[in-house]
């Protein structure tokens, strides 16, 4: 009896150290984007600053567009890429200084905000709206 809760207790040890090694590795990964860089913003003050200055561009339709984009992201991380790439898109608008959001800023900063392990899915998303994905052709290879 003894040598079976001994184990239990082993494993136990083991799994908690694991699970508290995964929170702790997202809690620092947090931690470093809230660092302020050289013109004293954070990555995520930067977001925020973008996301703030475009709301007034952003409809219905692109706002259900760019939730129909990040379906495919865990629920639990899903409102953090959804800022991260609200915010690429919004930091595109205004560079290029667009009166609303379209379509088309949102694919691209879509794909500048994701790794290409996501851009499977978004291929298959515009497939599925018959939108050309020809023009961002060299987005994908970057």
């Amino acid at each position: 009896m003894s040598t079976i809760v001994s184990v239990l207790i082993v494993g136990w040890t083991f799994t908690m150290v694991i699970l508290l090694a995964i929170g702790g590795y997202f809690m620092f990964r947090k931690f470093l984007k809230r660092l302020p860089k050289e013109d004293g913003k954070s990555i995520i003050d930067w977001e925020e600053h973008y996301i703030n200055k475009t709301l007034h561009m952003w409809g219905e339709d692109q706002r259900g567009f760019l939730e129909e984009l990040v379906e495919p992201v865990p629920e639990l991380f899903r409102d953090v890429a959804k800022q991260k790439i609200a915010g690429r898109i919004s930091q595109l608008a205004l560079e290029r200084n667009k009166s609303t959001i379209s379509e088309d800023v949102i694919i691209e900063g879509y794909i500048l905000a994701t790794p290409k392990r996501d851009h499977k899915f978004l291929k298959k998303t515009l497939h599925d709206k018959n939108i050309d994905i020809q023009p961002y052709l060299p987005l994908f290879e970057k």
